[in-house]
C-alpha cells in the first residue's frame, strides 16, 4: 500500500495540508501514522470518516515520511484525486 503512496504523482505531505485536501474533496486515500500524536491527527481521522475516504494506517511516522520521500517523520499523507 505504501507503494501506491510513494509512486503517486500528486500527494500531500503532513496533516496540514492532507486536512486541506480532504476538506476540498481532492484526496482519495489517506495515510495516518499509528505513532502520530492523537490530538495531531484526530482532526483529520474524523474528516475521512465522515466523508467516507478511505484510511491506511501506517505503523510509524517515520515509515511514513520515507514513502513520502522526505527525511523526517510524517503524522499523515494523501494521495490525490
Amino acid at each position: 500500500m505504501l507503494n501506491r503512496l510513494k509512486n503517486a504523482p500528486r500527494k500531500t505531505v503532513g496533516t496540514k495540508q492532507t486536512l486541506k485536501a480532504v476538506e476540498k474533496n481532492q484526496a482519495s486515500v489517506v495515510f495516518i501514522a499509528e505513532d502520530a500524536e492523537e490530538h495531531v491527527v484526530s482532526g483529520l481521522k474524523e474528516l475521512c470518516r465522515t466523508k467516507g475516504i478511505e484510511m491506511v494506517f501506517v505503523p510509524t511516522m517515520k515509515e511514513l515520511g520515507q514513502a513520502c520521500g522526505i527525511d523526517v517523520g510524517a503524522a499523515s499523507a494523501a494521495i490525490l484525486s
